[in-house]
């Protein structure tokens, strides 16, 4: 991994245009929507804006990931590592980064959800420790 890398919490001014950027350029696995806008990332940094972080190099946005505690349990969302950057050890520095916030807080169990067809993510999930739970499904209602 590039020693430059700076894992950093998200600063929604200088970092919200970046990381949608970057979200949009995920080839595969992730989808921008409804829950992307700058309204709702203002909402969640009101929340827990320590578990949203950045990879950054050189001022350029090249992961993330956003973690979510509700006092009982953890979520994660968007990892993603731009594709120039993958397979340096990125995902997993702020993967583990997370972890050890939400621990941190009392989390003891924790759910992230994959798209059926992102087979480079189930891996790396489960290469990191993760464990597929078949018998659950996600169910999910748009409120607007």
């Amino acid at each position: 991994m590039t020693p430059a890398v700076q894992i950093r919490e998200f600063d929604f001014e200088d970092d919200y245009g970046g990381v949608l950027g970057l979200w949009q350029g995920i080839e595969t696995g992730m989808h921008v929507g409804p829950s992307d806008t700058p309204g709702e990332i203002k909402k969640k940094l009101e929340r827990d804006p320590d578990l949203f972080l950045v990879a950054e190099l050189e001022n350029r946005i090249i992961g993330s990931i956003i973690g979510a505690f509700d006092g009982r349990r953890g979520m994660i969302y968007h990892l993603a590592v731009h594709g120039d950057f993958r397979r340096q050890g990125i995902g997993g520095l702020l993967l583990a980064e997370v972890e050890k916030r939400l621990r941190a807080k009392g989390c003891i169990k924790c759910l992230l959800v994959v798209m059926d067809d992102n087979e480079t993510a189930k891996r790396f999930y489960e290469e990191s420790g993760w464990d597929l739970v078949p018998e659950d499904r996600v169910f999910a209602k748009m409120f607007i």
